[in-house]
């Protein structure tokens, strides 16, 4: 079993590690009491899982302290441990919170562990909740692999954690949709491509009734010189493209190709486009106005 620990300070971007390694199938677990990592490890593998990721910061306390101990007792079980500590420094923690118009975690009574007397409300600044915060977290730090992320942005700390633990960056999933302008433009379209400037079937009545699907209609499409032109430039800008929106963390990218009433030309080029695609990357096929998924 694979178990990585993401730990450090408020605002050093704990959330972004997190969410990278949810998005890249590990069982995440955020704001676990230290006390409990050993137990929820168990019971996690019990159920069948493998790639575990657990965030633990200063809100646990002073029980932070028995956590070198327990990554140890786990690596003696067999489990692969790794532990991710991000920190920043103060002025940039300052200016993120400020940002985000947060409050820190510690910011009412001192958090867990503090000397607070019971029932009574101590409200530290942000400056003494990040010294109370560094204090908790002072032992886990030194056991773990320090990332500073003060001059970071978040798209660069998502690719070193990938990096660091040698997480496969997935291919983009590619959604070809076709669709009708007389309909609108669909919402979720990162591309957009019109080819309502080509011949159109439509005005033939034997064709009128077919769409992009039927050879009739993609025999009469494709001995259109315009048309394998407009194809082919298609094909070539998403292919330029395409890494480059991989390498920007993108899941997926809806390209909506659309002609006036989404049955005829752009259930051809998407037809075309999904084929030409599929031996690079996971792709998907709607055609909007014909409600069939291809």
């Amino acid at each position: 079993m694979q178990l990585v620990l993401i730990s450090g300070l408020s605002g050093s971007g704990k959330s972004i590690a997190l969410n990278v390694l949810e998005d890249s199938g590990y069982y995440c677990v955020d704001n676990l009491p230290a006390q409990l990592l050993e137990q929820s490890a168990e019971l996690l593998r019990r159920a069948g899982h493998v790639r575990i990721a657990m965030s633990i910061d200063a809100r646990t306390g002073n029980s932070l302290e028995m956590l070198p101990e327990t990554i140890s007792a786990l690596k003696r079980q067999g489990v692969e441990v790794r532990l991710l500590f991000l920190d920043a420094k103060n002025d940039t923690l300052i200016r993120r919170f400020a940002e985000t118009r947060r409050r820190h975690p510690l910011a009412q009574g001192g958090g867990l562990g503090s000397s607070a007397v019971p029932g009574k409300e101590d409200t530290l600044t942000l400056e003494e909740c990040l010294a109370r915060e560094r204090d908790l977290l002072s032992a886990v730090g030194e056991i773990g692999l320090r990332i500073d992320t003060s001059e970071l942005l978040p798209n660069t700390l998502r690719n070193w954690i990938k990096e660091l633990l040698g997480i496969r960056t997935e291919s983009t999933l590619l959604l070809f949709e076709s669709f009708g302008y007389k309909q609108g433009v669909p919402l979720d379209a990162d591309l957009v491509f019109d080819v309502r400037c080509l011949p159109n079937p439509h005005y033939d009545p034997h064709l009128r009734p077919l769409t992009g699907l039927d050879t009739e209609v993609v025999a009469f499409l494709e001995k259109e010189p315009m048309v394998g032109s407009m194809l082919q430039d298609i094909r070539r800008f998403i292919e330029t493209w395409l890494p480059a929106y991989g390498h920007d963390n993108r899941g997926s990218l809806t390209v909506a190709v659309g002609c006036t009433g989404g049955q005829h030309r752009s259930v051809y080029f998407v037809e075309r486009l999904s084929a030409h695609f599929r031996a690079m990357a996971p792709v998907l096929v709607r055609h909007r106005q014909l409600a069939t998924p291809s």
